[in-house]
């Protein structure tokens, strides 16, 4: 599967211009799913790895890896410096990109 980090980075400030007029926090836990695409690919490497890079992590299903981070501000440059990393990281483990969301 091919990835465009220009396409998610996109979605990702889009999100923010479309949520003008909402109240967002100043700061929060970013939540980012990432669901396995081939079935030999090791969920403890794809943890450890993100772990290493300041991420908690938990599966939130059989197919879909949640990746933690923060507080961070709730920027679309703050958000977005982390989800290209977790996505990096996720992708050298056949682990692909699935949104993200601020935890509750």
């Amino acid at each position: 599967m091919d990835h465009s980090f220009e396409a998610q980075r996109r979605e990702t400030y889009d999100t923010f211009r479309q949520s003008k007029g909402i109240s967002l926090p100043k700061t929060a836990v970013v939540e980012y799913a990432f669901f396995i695409e081939e079935l030999d690919a090791s969920w403890p490497a794809l943890e450890r790895a993100l772990r290493m890079e300041g991420f908690q992590t938990r599966r939130a299903d059989q197919d879909t890896l949640i990746a933690m981070i923060g507080p961070i501000p709730v920027t679309a440059e703050e958000v977005w410096k982390y989800e290209r990393i977790a996505t990096s990281i996720a992708l050298k483990h056949d682990f692909y990109p699935d949104g993200w969301e601020l935890a509750e």
